[in-house]
């Protein structure tokens, strides 16, 4: 049951990945696939539903470009 929502703005990230590096749950990674318009490959999600919501990824972010919303338990269901 997700605690949390990471959404990633996928054009400004420069997959420096800081955000990876501190996931205590490990739900993010490069999305080696899918480069963005600046050619970079940026962070993505693997699985929401084992995200905590602790915003350890949006705090070291140097770009700004995640954000992490935390759900409720209606929301998480």
């Amino acid at each position: 049951m997700a605690k949390g929502r990471v959404t990633i703005d996928r054009e400004q990230c420069k997959g420096c990945s800081n955000c990876i590096s501190v996931c205590p749950t490990k739900i993010l990674y490069l999305d080696k696939e899918n480069m963005n318009s600046w050619g970079y490959y940026p962070a993505a999600v693997t699985d929401m539903e084992k995200c905590i919501g602790c915003s350890n990824c949006a705090m070291m972010c140097p770009d700004i470009c995640i954000m992490v919303e935390r759900l409720d338990k209606e929301e998480s269901k």
